[in-house]
């Protein structure tokens, strides 16, 4: 079972938090009040959708290549497709961001304010400033480092080499995108990721997303070396 200890990081008591958990999907919520129960029908619904689309599309599930879908496809669907032609990877590649987004949306109908975090993914819409802690395993910015968060919507996704159970081609401790979507920033976190495969990839990665307009900010953290680049703001945590 993965242990994410980085949970207990929470330092503001603005908003409450709660845990809702459905098969592979494991959201960290905070909002203005306890909405576990309309959160889990919204994973629920959206699980269901992706799945059903897998039994028809055994493929979506397997592909590790970008994937068209049908025009008719479920909403999610059709967002982590597009995710993956924009970020050169499976569609798979954004679902944990997109399930975290699709009921961060369904939450907002009675939360002003909605953060969820899904394996280490991240839809955010605050009102105020916040700061998101980077966890990057052994690395040494673990608990030190922090993303400032402006008032907004953001999604906020990492991919490592060296933590956790996803799939990944890659050696970087964390790789972090910062997107207006969590579902693109899914996508880029798994590209970014299968691109470091040591200290020595992380300058010609920062170069390759400087011409990439979806990706608003990038952290690459290998070891004791790091990489920042974009419209983002780091800070000690």
């Amino acid at each position: 079972m993965t242990q994410r200890t980085y949970r207990n990081w929470i330092e503001d008591k603005d908003l409450l938090s709660f845990v809702v958990k459905e098969g592979e999907s494991d959201l960290f919520i905070r909002a203005d009040k306890d909405l576990s129960c309309r959160a889990r029908q919204s994973i629920c619904r959206q699980r269901s959708l992706i799945q059903e689309y897998i039994k028809k599309h055994p493929e979506f599930a397997g592909s590790l290549e970008p994937l068209a879908v049908e025009q008719k496809a479920p909403g999610i669907v059709k967002d982590m497709s597009e995710a993956g032609f924009a970020a050169g990877v499976g569609p798979m590649a954004a679902v944990a961001g997109a399930v975290a987004e699709y009921v961060g949306r369904d939450l907002l109908e009675y939360s002003k304010e909605v953060i969820i975090e899904n394996g280490g993914d991240i839809f955010i819409k605050t009102d105020k400033t916040r700061k998101i802690g980077i966890f990057a395993g052994k690395s040494c910015y673990t608990g030190k480092l922090a993303l400032e968060i402006p008032e907004g919507s953001l999604g906020i996704c990492a991919s490592s080499g060296t933590v956790g159970h996803s799939l990944s081609y890659g050696k970087a401790d964390a790789a972090v995108a910062v997107c207006p979507s969590a579902i693109l920033a899914d996508a880029w976190a798994t590209r970014i990721g299968n691109m470091v495969g040591g200290p020595q990839d992380i300058e010609k990665t920062l170069d390759f997303i400087k011409n990439k307009p979806a990706i608003e900010g990038l952290i690459i953290v290998v070891g004791d070396k790091i990489g920042v680049w974009g419209k983002i703001k780091l800070i000690r945590s």
